[in-house]
């Protein structure tokens, strides 16, 4: 029986919680990313321990490569010069490669990035486990999710330390203890939700943020909002990591003890 059609809550989220962990500590997993170079920071396109000459073209990136510089290219040895685009899909599948390491290309408000993800990264060598809150049916809440008329797009600072546009489709409305409380969030490809949030834990025995990620609701926007299932940031696994901190409105004015809460490393 999978994970997801366990009749047991408790055992179904230990599973979903094993799954997590495997996910995070994969090769190429976040804990796996040593870096994330903008380009505009090398206007000559070498980027330090990267191999070959990348360059900002405007609307793609153009990397210079010999044989000596050991990269490959869909698969295949780049001697003199590919066209890139954004990569879309699992970092694994990234489409230029140097060794074990993936070199994927990223665009973030019109200025492009290379990210290095290497499986031999101190901090996959450190980590032991993601530290979470055992299962707790009080946590798992409905839901309502309210459509905004429009998109809206809101500047919040990031964990870089740069502000970045956040995008926003509604809100998620649940109760706790008989009071209704709020949270801004993004509808992904998949209509599945995202909230970035912090509560009463946050900072302090928990991460400074977390993320809440429901499933997609349904045709009357409810849907149900399972705390247990709180997720740390990719930036809590590694630094290079420029996730976007919880926009106003999104701290909670009271503690949330489920769900992931920090990762512990040797």
């Amino acid at each position: 029986m999978s994970a997801d059609t366990d009749p047991d809550p408790a055992r179904n989220w230990k599973k979903w919680h094993e799954r997590r962990i495997a996910a995070v500590s994969a090769p190429h997993g976040p804990l796996s990313l040593t870096g994330t170079h903008w380009l505009s920071d090398y206007p000559e396109g070498r980027i330090p321990g990267v191999p070959g000459v990348w360059r900002d073209r405007g609307d793609d990136v153009t990397l210079t490569a010999t044989v000596d510089d050991g990269l490959d290219v869909d698969g295949r040895p780049l001697t003199g010069e590919a066209l890139l685009a954004a990569d879309r899909g699992p970092i694994g599948e990234s489409r230029v490669t140097h060794g074990g390491r993936r070199l994927v290309v990223m665009r973030r408000e019109g200025l492009w990035a290379v990210r290095d993800f290497d499986p031999r990264s101190p901090a996959r060598t450190a980590f032991v486990t993601v530290e979470a809150t055992p299962y707790d049916g009080r946590w798992v809440l409905p839901g309502c999710f309210r459509a905004y008329d429009g998109s809206r797009t809101v500047r919040v600072e990031n964990a870089d330390g740069q502000e970045r546009g956040l995008g926003l489709a509604g809100e998620l409305a649940f109760p706790v203890d008989g009071s209704e409380h709020t949270l801004q969030v993004a509808v992904e490809p998949d209509g599945s939700l995202w909230a970035v949030f912090a509560d009463g834990t946050s900072g302090l025995s928990s991460y400074r943020f977390r993320f809440l990620r429901p499933s997609p609701p349904a045709a009357d926007g409810t849907v149900t909002v399972d705390l247990n299932r709180v997720l740390l940031p990719p930036c809590a696994f590694a630094e290079h990591f420029i996730c976007p901190f919880p926009p106003p409105g999104n701290t909670l004015p009271f503690k949330i003890p489920a769900g992931e809460r920090n990762i512990i490393v040797r």
